[in-house]
């Protein structure tokens, strides 16, 4: 079942540093040769908050490397598109994204065993990582935001290793359309409890079962524009 032509572009990881006012380690950089993986993640890698970063079910975020070309089409001028890591990602990915990937999807990468988790809700620290005021909004919009992985086996990762689909027991929830969902602050009952069958982080969780229990949407002010 290997997906064609999927492979690992590269592997990254990165330690915290200041970012404008705050602490990120959004600054990935890549691994020369292979990088053992593990329940929390790269050996090497940092999480600046592990509030909402990292843990299993964040242990590594993919990021499809064809994004950068559209990116650098609508922004040019950005250093940060000429290479991977701008986005925090973990994996850059040749060959894969948020339309060819779905919820509870069994990767084998290497010799490591992941499952997909949930897609990427970006954060304001993308604002100031690309010096774009509303970069984090304008993920969220396009669905280029990535996905996350949990490593269900250990094992080791290296730059050109082909992704193996495994197992994809929920082949209807795409990363992207689970996304649109959260994106067009669906409530709808019939579009909801489906979702809530699917085997959600507990973050994730918790927002849809609100959204269907209040029929509201969940405030991203501080997520997307961080502290006022």
């Amino acid at each position: 079942m290997s997906a064609p032509q999927a492979t690992v572009r590269a592997a990254l990881r990165g330690s915290a540093q200041p970012l404008g006012r705050t602490t990120s380690a959004i600054d990935k950089r890549p691994v020369a040769g292979p990088v053992r993986v593990h329940a929390l993640g790269m050996d090497g890698d940092e999480q600046a908050d592990r509030r909402v970063h990292g843990g299993e079910d964040k242990a590594l975020h993919c990021y499809a490397w064809d994004h950068y070309a559209l990116w650098r089409a609508e922004l040019p001028g950005c250093a940060l598109w000429q290479a991977p890591g701008a986005f925090g990602e973990n994996l850059s990915i040749d060959g894969l994204d948020e339309e060819a990937v779905c919820i509870g999807d069994h990767w084998r990468i290497g010799s490591a065993v992941t499952v997909v988790s949930q897609g990427r809700q970006p954060c304001f620290k993308l604002n100031l990582r690309f010096g774009i005021a509303d970069m984090a909004a304008r993920v969220q919009n396009t669905l280029r935001a990535g996905w996350y992985l949990r490593v269900e086996q250990a094992g080791e990762i290296a730059a050109g290793d082909p992704l193996v689909l495994l197992h994809r027991p929920h082949p209807a929830f795409s990363v992207a359309r689970v996304l649109a969902l959260i994106r067009d602050r669906v409530t709808d009952v019939a579009q909801v409890e489906p979702v809530l069958q699917l085997p959600l982080p507990p973050s994730w969780r918790r927002l849809f079962e609100q959204r269907l229990n209040s029929a509201q949407v969940e405030d991203w002010s501080r997520r997307l524009w961080g502290p006022r």
